[in-house]
């Protein structure tokens, strides 16, 4: 995974380490969305350069910035300074869950943070003027519930707005894509469900939810769920799914004709060669599947597919890729567009030149998330 980028055209913190870069120019490219501080990035950031590379020293640094922020947020809360307490929390809970995000998911020391992190996140849903954030719970079959937040559209005088199904992607959590741009998309009076679906956030973690191929389960739960509810308009419901979720949203989307759009951020055309180049550890992927062995782990990765699925969709289709993708090739975006059925499809590439060239347009995901906002603004009115 480790490569060099001296001549790389985005931002690159630790140009030895394509892993730790990444994740570093996420943070900053969200804190345009209260997420983060770059002062205190960079203070983080120069401590971990004394041991590039360890997953294990990432978590604590990342960990003792959390709770430095989360000390401040509770002294704020208990002055009554209510919506500054809430940035804080906020902050807090991005760096508990960016710290986490590179552990395995089932490691005791890192599922403690991430409990830490859930409640800073709530604490945020309740103190802050807006959104309005509703924690919901997702019917999914033999007893089951998919952790979820439906945060409510504004500036509509609709009182069944449209609404976005959001689902993360392998690392990613319902409380990571909130803070990537769901406080711009519900501005545009779509309300939205954050999903952490089978194999992510919560649903791993703490009620052994596993990752499995055949996403279109879970995307026909959300729309079930949805159409119990009186204050959104089911029957107008698009899909994003951001990185891996852009296998995810495709799939759902081309086997469940409920969805009226589908957003790929990010392609994701046969994950089970994606895999091996980010670089993240085999067990790490078998926790997540509850595989017993890297052999049974690659068999379900094999599933991981579009081919034979994608041209099955009809909802109009947007699908965004960065042109110096470090994780998913060009080729693999331009097959995954290439196979969806939709006659109104779009294709957006971003150059390095005009910015969000890298995965999901983490070098400027402003142009990323405006882009798919606007589209979805577009298709679900």
């Amino acid at each position: 995974m480790s490569r060099t980028h001296a001549d790389a055209k985005w931002f690159t913190y630790f140009p030895d380490n394509l892993r730790w870069s990444l994740s570093i120019c996420w943070m900053i490219s969200c804190a345009r969305w209260g997420a983060s501080e770059i002062g205190e990035i960079d203070q983080v950031g120069r401590r971990l350069g004394k041991k590039l590379g360890d997953d294990a020293h990432w978590l604590r640094e990342w960990s003792a910035m959390g709770n430095r922020v989360f000390a401040l947020a509770e002294k704020e809360q208990n002055q009554g300074h209510n919506l500054t307490a809430a940035a804080h929390y906020l902050r807090a809970c991005y760096y508990f869950q960016m710290g986490e995000r590179l552990i395995s998911p089932k490691n005791k020391k890192a599922l403690n943070i991430y409990r830490k992190s859930i409640d800073c996140f709530r604490r945020y849903a309740r103190l802050t003027d807006r959104p309005r954030i509703q924690p919901v719970e997702i019917p999914y079959g033999k007893g089951k519930k998919l952790p979820a937040y439906l945060v409510h559209a504004e500036n509509t005088k609709k009182t069944k707005p449209p609404v976005v199904v959001f689902f993360d992607g392998r690392d990613v959590t319902k409380e990571i894509q909130y803070i990537c741009g769901v406080q711009d998309l519900v501005r545009r009076g779509m309300s939205c469900l954050i999903v952490d679906g089978p194999g992510t956030g919560e649903s791993v973690r703490f009620r052994d939810i596993y990752l499995r191929h055949d996403y279109e389960v879970a995307g026909s739960a959300a729309l079930d769920y949805l159409e119990t509810r009186k204050d959104v308009n089911a029957k107008k419901t698009g899909v994003l799914g951001i990185s891996l979720g852009g296998y995810y949203a495709t799939r759902a989307a081309s086997l469940e004709p409920r969805y009226k759009a589908c957003v790929a951020w990010g392609a994701n055309w046969e994950y089970q060669k994606t895999w091996k180049v980010r670089g993240i550890p085999a067990h790490s992927y078998m926790e997540i599947m509850n595989a017993h062995s890297q052999e049974e782990m690659q068999v379900e990765f094999d599933k991981f597919s579009l081919k034979g699925v994608a041209g099955k969709m009809r909802c109009p289709f947007l699908l965004t890729h960065g042109a110096d993708d470090q994780m998913v090739p060009m080729r693999e975006a331009r097959a995954h567009f290439r196979a969806v059925g939709s006659k109104d499809k779009t294709f957006r590439v971003f150059s390095a030149r005009e910015g969000g060239a890298q995965h999901c347009q983490i070098d400027n995901m402003t142009l990323g998330t405006t882009c798919i906002q606007d589209w979805l603004q577009e298709k679900l009115k």
